[in-house]
């Protein structure tokens, strides 16, 4: 799997997101910035949803590199517990069954599905039982 962008993901199965976490503050942020003051830490692959939106128009190009044949798509904000809130797609749940505080696990996805070389985005899916 290839993700859209170097150091995104782990090579472990199932891939996790790559945090920093600030060496002197502990802070952990994401994605991973370049500093050195940032050491890279795999962040946890489980969290619930913080907040959402539909994404119900196709983004201006570029920088979007998606497919042509334009679908809505969740937008989500996933709290990883006691590391950060990052933004992802939220994929296999429809929208009228989304939720804050479902609880999703990270399963990237690729950016065009229609393509077999598309390049992976961070995405996750419900984990499964209420919120």
């Amino acid at each position: 799997m290839k993700a859209i962008a170097e150091g995104l993901f782990t090579d472990e199965t199932p891939a996790r997101l790559i945090g920093g976490k600030d060496r002197e503050t502990g802070r952990i942020v994401f994605p991973c910035p370049t500093a050195s003051t940032y050491e890279p830490v795999p962040l946890a692959s489980e969290g619930t949803l913080w907040s959402y939106t539909v994404q119900r128009f196709r983004p201006k190009s570029p920088p979007y590199a998606g497919p042509e044949a334009f679908a809505p798509w969740v937008v989500a904000y996933v709290e990883l517990p006691g590391q950060v809130i990052v933004e992802a797609r939220l994929n296999d749940v429809a929208f009228e069954d989304v939720k804050v505080g479902m609880p999703v696990r990270f399963a990237p996805s690729p950016l065009n599905p229609d393509l077999s070389d598309s390049p992976y985005i961070p995405a996750y899916v419900p984990a499964g039982g209420a919120a």
